[in-house]
């Protein structure tokens, strides 16, 4: 015991630790299912805009800059960039060309 702690005091500090940890453990398991999401985003996205930029972009006669329009642009940027905003875009793109989206993890 130290000085000025009752037996009680440390007991409540103890409960407090226990808490705290408990309340951590909550916290990354409600957190972890959204890290996983985001990286199969991510991942999702690059895969969308490999298929988009070897069978759309080559079949249109070689790669260009604006290969389907600037919403088509923005939508590669962001999937390159890691922002899945650009995932619906490049998903209706793929579908106008009759292509299957690959699998979605």
């Amino acid at each position: 015991m130290t000085t000025g702690q009752t037996p009680i005091s440390q007991g409540i500090q103890g409960t407090d630790m226990k808490n705290n940890l408990v309340l951590l453990g909550i916290v990354v398991a409600l957190v972890a299912p959204f890290t996983a999401s985001a990286n199969d985003d991510a991942a999702y996205c690059r895969a969308l805009v490999a298929k988009y930029e070897s069978l759309v972009a080559d079949s249109r006669g070689g790669r260009s800059r604006n290969q389907g329009g600037a919403d088509t642009s923005v939508a590669l940027e962001q999937c390159k960039s890691g922002n899945p905003a650009g995932i619906p875009v490049i998903e209706q793109k793929l579908r106008d060309s009759k292509i299957t989206l690959p699998p979605r993890n």
